[in-house]
């Protein structure tokens, strides 16, 4: 039997990408993403009050890449704190997988394989038209 598994063109990625999510303390996480034509990737995590004031930050740089529905990261590098960390590529965190659920111009919605934990990202609009 064959299941049938969407295709995505892996040109629908590139570029930058946002969410946020708030937890029940009122402590919001944001990642800005940005994915590159040559397979690279840039993602920072921000975690802040509602005010705005910043109580983490990282940035994680590395590989990705779109295979069928399958999305897939290797991290490489961590910055936090301005302190730059090398990925230990023998460890099995720097590795992950992702199911796409949607893929357009504006949304990139997908499911990790092993948590089933769910991201909404949502394409950060670069130009905005004055009227």
């Amino acid at each position: 039997m064959t299941q049938n598994n969407p295709s995505y063109h892996r040109a629908l990625l590139f570029g930058k990408w946002y969410r946020s999510d708030q937890d029940d303390t009122g402590q919001v996480f944001t990642e800005f993403a940005e994915m590159s034509v040559d397979g690279r990737y840039q993602f920072t995590f921000i975690a802040h009050d509602e005010s705005g004031k910043i109580s983490e930050q990282s940035v994680e740089s590395g590989d990705w890449g779109l295979v069928g529905d399958i999305h897939f990261t290797i991290s490489k590098s961590e910055f936090i704190h301005d302190e730059h960390y090398a990925a230990d590529l023998e460890h099995d965190d720097n590795y992950h997988a992702y199911r796409v659920l949607t893929l357009n111009s504006q949304i990139f919605e997908y499911q990790h394989v092993l948590s089933n934990e769910v991201f909404i990202l949502r394409r950060v609009v670069d130009n905005i038209a004055l009227s």
